[in-house]
């Protein structure tokens, strides 16, 4: 279109209409052209339906469209084109001829026309299902497959989400909710978004996940000029994260926060040098305080009341909210004026006036004084890199299962070669979005970290920096594409959040849910991973039930201490230099993975992990040490379940099974931790004795617990400890 206008003296103004494209780009389509120019609109099916563009007076119907559709084996989003439906070529037709005559030319013949569908697909066969199979199970439905649905959703995909309920942790095997199904029924959100709102309310960072995930429920703020643009992606390069995506979109909101609590500059203008949509931000905004309240509703979140102001403050916020009312009342008396369009504007001109008063800025200053704003700004960042990486194991936890490993040959590739495999969809690329489709050298394994160890080789080197992707969606164009990625230590990452983990006899590998096998340089390192990760397990799901259950009486107290012991827990194990590898099973190697049934170990042993009765695996063999842990399931060609081994901790020799090796360092361990927190607790004391000698050694009468505490201080604990 923009040839053929060129070649006829530009007597055509092209202009493009999507939703990438910025708000005031779309909006000059309403516009008039000069005299003697025809507008020409190169429109999605953005414009199919309530969209009325005056002086529209033919339309060209190509008959297709790109429908998003869901796979919900591959759990992945396509973008494919279809053939509308006849009721949707009859809304297009509608464009034209609505304030004048008009003619529209299908680029299809009847025939095509006849064998189009009468209807669009309905939407319970293009989205996933998970979030409606939870709620019709918390209403008292026993099972979803048997509800009468008007247009009934396939039987795979309803067994694919309850499926996907069960990896969530939000259903259990007899497909009753758990504690946490429970409460996520009650978040009309989506079921990751909902599990990293609830994580994130066990720690201190429910804040900034709160602005996580309104950030990725609504559209990118990045438009497709802050990527295609050199000045704009000079100017946001300071936003980039190389920990990932939803990082960069909480740096550009708090950076966005900043403009709007200086009142120095203008943030349309900031937004618009960096290529960013302002209404998306104003969308979080909205979002976030949803959120919010629907945390404060289930208990999950205790809202901070706002500081009181001075006389003087009220003052001033009196006349200001005078003024704003005012400026929003004249606003909706005036129209928006339509403008005449220049010749050879395209969509990357801009001649908005950054005086002109926003109806969004407006509305934003009528719900947020400027102490609103400061607390959403303090409450948006993430102090330091522990806070980083809470917030990365909390994102992890709501994500999982979407994981992804890189391609064991993607240090030869550049950025965009490089090839990412899912459990279920492999060769996958990074969104050329991504930071990390431009920046592939943050994934990759330096070879100063690689450790020369017998046994691995050069397409599964040995390292304790191997890394991982958790990612929002996958999303199918061109090509498969991983949206909204963040790294993540891939050991701890597995260890921690991994359904189902299967040990050998001498805990060197580590399956995780039958497609990542670990492989560890050396074995002690592997048992005392396993212990770890399985004691952080207990705690995380102690604490969440805790948090979680309707019960009060008595657990403020210990939801510290546990809280205590889980955050500083989780952050020493994420830190750790254990070495290993990381390969990806392919179906042939899961065939000869397990030892079968019929290898079961003895189920008369003593549990080493935790208080669950060992049992043998019905199908894999070997022995299952809690519900997520199966020992002794891998074949191996040397088993070695004996011999003389050192304890790290104590320095004890012991001639012992794996097993009884696990027993000691639990022992050890608990041992150490029991040590440790008489020891904290003594310098806590004697730290409060210096700073308030009125304070007595007490020892409350219902939960047990020594305290030194003033006398107003055990008024208050009685009062909580009932």
């Amino acid at each position: 279109a923009r040839q053929y206008s060129e070649i006829n003296n530009n007597s055509w103004i092209v202009l493009p209409l999507h939703s990438t494209l910025r708000l005031s780009e779309q909006d000059k389509v309403f516009d008039y052209p000069p005299d003697g120019v025809r507008k020409c609109i190169v429109s999605t099916n953005i414009a199919e339906t309530s969209v009325t563009m005056d002086g529209v007076r033919f339309v060209c119907d190509s008959g297709k469209v790109k429908e998003m559709t869901y796979d919900p084996v591959c759990k992945m989003q396509r973008l494919k084109e279809f053939w509308v439906s006849r009721a949707s070529a009859e809304q297009r037709k509608g464009r034209a001829g609505r304030t004048g005559p008009g003619v529209c030319f299908r680029l299809f013949s009847e025939k095509d026309y006849t064998a189009m569908t009468p209807y669009s697909k309905p939407e319970i066969e293009r989205v996933p299902l998970d979030s409606l199979v939870l709620q019709m199970v918390s209403m008292g439905l026993p099972d979803a497959r048997k509800f009468p649905f008007i247009e009934p959703p396939s039987p795979e995909r309803l067994e694919n989400s309850i499926s996907s309920l069960k990896e969530q942790g939000a259903m259990a095997e007899d497909e009753s909710l758990t504690v946490t199904g429970k409460t996520l029924s009650n978040l009309p959100v989506d079921v990751s978004i909902g599990k990293m709102l609830i994580m994130g309310s066990l720690f201190h960072q429910v804040e900034s996940v709160l602005t996580l995930a309104a950030a990725m429920s609504v559209q990118s703020p990045f438009t497709n000029k802050a990527y295609r643009d050199q000045e704009c992606v000079a100017a946001r390069r300071s936003l980039d994260s190389d920990h990932g995506d939803p990082i960069t979109l909480l740096n550009a909101f708090r950076e966005w926060l900043k403009i709007k609590t200086q009142d120095r500059d203008n943030s349309r203008k900031w937004c618009r040098k960096r290529g960013l949509e302002e209404q998306r931000f104003y969308e979080i905004i909205k979002l976030r305080k949803q959120f919010e309240e629907l945390l404060n509703e289930a208990g999950l979140f205790d809202k901070r009341g706002e500081e009181g102001m001075t006389s003087a403050e009220r003052m001033a916020r009196h006349g200001q909210l005078r003024q704003l009312k005012h400026m929003k009342r004249n606003m909706k008396k005036q129209e928006r004026k339509r403008k005449t369009l220049r010749v050879g504007e395209t969509e990357e001109l801009d001649d908005i006036d950054d005086n002109e008063p926003d109806a969004k800025d407006i509305d934003f200053r009528l719900k947020n004084d400027s102490s609103r704003v400061r607390q959403l700004l303090e409450s948006s960042q993430a102090v330091s890199y522990n806070d980083v990486t809470m917030l990365k194991l909390i994102m992890g936890s709501g994500l999982y299962p979407q994981l992804a490993v890189a391609d064991e040959f993607n240090s030869y590739k550049g950025g965009q070669d490089q090839l990412f495999h899912t459990r279920v969809k492999p060769f996958n690329v990074l969104h050329p979005n991504c930071f990390f489709a431009t920046h592939p050298e943050v994934l990759q394994v330096d070879g100063l970290d690689i450790v020369n160890v017998p046994g691995f080789t050069t397409k599964h080197p040995a390292s304790s920096k191997h890394q991982m992707l958790v990612y929002l969606s996958l999303l199918e164009t061109t090509k498969p594409y991983l949206t909204a990625s963040l790294r993540m230590p891939s050991l701890p990452t597995l260890l921690l959040f991994s359904h189902n983990l299967d040990t050998s006899t001498a805990i060197d590998r580590v399956v995780c849910d039958s497609w990542l096998e670990i492989k560890f340089a050396q074995a002690e390192d592997g048992m005392r991973q396993l212990v770890s990760a399985v004691k952080l397990r207990s705690l995380w799901d102690q604490l969440l039930h805790m948090k979680l259950s309707e019960e009060e009486d008595d657990r403020t107290e210990n939801m510290r201490v546990i809280e205590r012991k889980l955050s500083t827990g989780l952050i020493e194990f994420v830190h750790n230099d254990t070495v290993f590898g990381v390969k990806r099973l392919l179906p042939a190697d899961v065939k000869e993975l397990y030892v079968g049934r019929n290898h079961a170990f003895r189920e008369d042993i003593v549990n080493p992990l935790s208080d669950f009765e060992p049992v043998a695996h019905p199908t894999k063999g070997g022995t299952r040490l809690t519900p997520n842990v199966t020992y002794g399931c891998l074949r191996e060609s040397n088993v070695i379940d004996a011999g003389l081994w050192v304890c790290p901790e104590c320095e004890e020799e012991l001639y012992s099974s794996c097993l009884d090796r696990m027993q000691h360092m639990v022992t050890c361990g608990q041992a150490k931790q029991e040590e440790q927190t008489r020891e904290e607790e003594k310098e806590r004391k004697v730290e409060q004795q210096e700073t308030n000698p009125l304070a007595r050694l007490w020892t409350c009468p219902v939960c047990g617990q020594c305290f030194n505490y003033t006398s107003g201080q055990i008024m208050k604990h009685k009062k909580v400890c009932v």
